[in-house]
């Protein structure tokens, strides 16, 4: 069974919003939460730390992610802003949250913000000693949607706090356009690249719109992933600028980047609806087809990954059937071998790829 690396996971944002425990199993939340608002807004979750081992789910891209007031449609309000100043309190506050997680329980979560952090966590999982109690999964911070940060001034100080990827847009930003609000890049979005690129922040194109990540692809002097997004030319007729088109895609391997790949079933079927749809129309083999295609493009495997947003808004009752918890996407491993990908592909497009950049452009210590 290969480690898996998932490029996106909101765990931020389900602890403060929701009160989620990602120390529990999957299993145990869903009894706890069972009739919540949770539930009703977010799905059963599809995540936690027992389920991270079985699912031998070694890493972890760890959002701070905060809603624009004009799209928060929950009486929660929780984690919605309405001013810059608003955004980068709550994004700093989900920053705090790692930290201190990492911090009481290091024996489940630990913080990578350099290449010595990820060999450690690596080095556990590796180990040809079992751990009697499990391994730490590691937690690499993506911030998605850039307007915690008010002023460029701010960079050095979240890159000093563990932020390694940086994501312009959710929806459209004063840096970008974004889903469902499109847009080219702003001035302040080029000064933003810039000044990134200082600190080698990973640049995550996901959410951005079509126009502005062309240009980001082209302006952009550091290194460029798309952390979680499926492929337009599979969702004909969708009517979302929230896929990746061969363009894109050809850019992010062009720049020796990575798209993870998604397992929501609404971004697997044209039309998939929360519950209007059943989980059957939408089997796993359609992740397998996205990823199968970022392949065929690259010519190899080297450039595709996943990036499972779960619990990013949907959970159980908006993936696969296949898929109980994180844990189940190791049914992948069949279902790309029945393609032709042997094990050694398999093991980078679950890891490997992932790895490889972050090895290339995290900071020595």
């Amino acid at each position: 069974m290969p480690i898996l690396v998932d490029a996106h996971a909101d765990i931020a944002w389900n602890m403060l919003k929701y009160g989620r425990d990602y120390t529990r199993s999957a299993a145990e939340t869903r009894l706890l939460e069972k009739g919540s608002a949770a539930v009703l807004h977010n799905d059963d979750t599809t995540l936690g730390w027992p389920d991270y081992q079985r699912g031998q789910v070694a890493v972890i891209f760890s959002t701070l992610y905060a809603t624009p007031a004009r799209w928060s449609k929950s009486e929660n309000k929780s984690q919605v802003y309405k001013t810059f100043d608003e955004a980068h309190a709550l994004y700093r506050e989900q920053l705090m949250t790692y930290h201190r997680m990492t911090d009481s329980t290091p024996d489940k979560f630990r913080l990578i913000a350099s290449l010595r952090d990820l060999d450690l966590v690596l080095d556990h999982w590796t180990s040809p000693s079992p751990a009697a109690n499990g391994h730490p999964v590691g937690m690499v911070v993506l911030m998605e949607g850039a307007e915690g940060i008010r002023n460029l001034s701010e960079l050095d100080e979240w890159h000093e706090l563990g932020v390694r990827l940086i994501g312009p847009a959710w929806v459209g930003t004063r840096y970008c356009g974004g889903w469902n609000e499109p847009g080219p890049l702003t001035d302040d979005g080029r000064q933003l690249l810039s000044a990134m690129a200082d600190d080698n922040f990973i640049l995550d194109l996901s959410h951005m719109d079509e126009q502005a990540a062309v240009e980001a692809l082209d302006v952009y002097r550091g290194p460029i992933v798309g952390t979680h997004a499926n492929c337009l030319a599979l969702m004909p007729n969708s009517n979302s600028n929230r896929h990746f088109s061969d363009r894109i895609i050809e850019g992010i391997i062009e720049r020796d980047g990575v798209v993870g790949v998604v397992p929501f079933n609404g971004y697997l079927k044209v039309g998939w609806t929360a519950g209007k749809s059943e989980r059957s129309e939408v089997p796993l083999a359609l992740v397998a087809n996205h990823i199968d295609h970022i392949c065929q493009l690259a010519g190899d495997a080297l450039h595709a990954g996943i990036g499972s947003d779960f619990d990013g808004g949907f959970g159980l009752q908006s993936v696969p059937p296949e898929i109980d918890t994180v844990a189940d996407l190791q049914n992948l491993v069949s279902l790309l071998e029945v393609r032709g990908y042997n094990q050694i592909d398999i093991t980078n497009i679950f890891s490997g790829n992932w790895l490889a950049r972050l090895k290339r452009d995290l900071p020595s210590s």
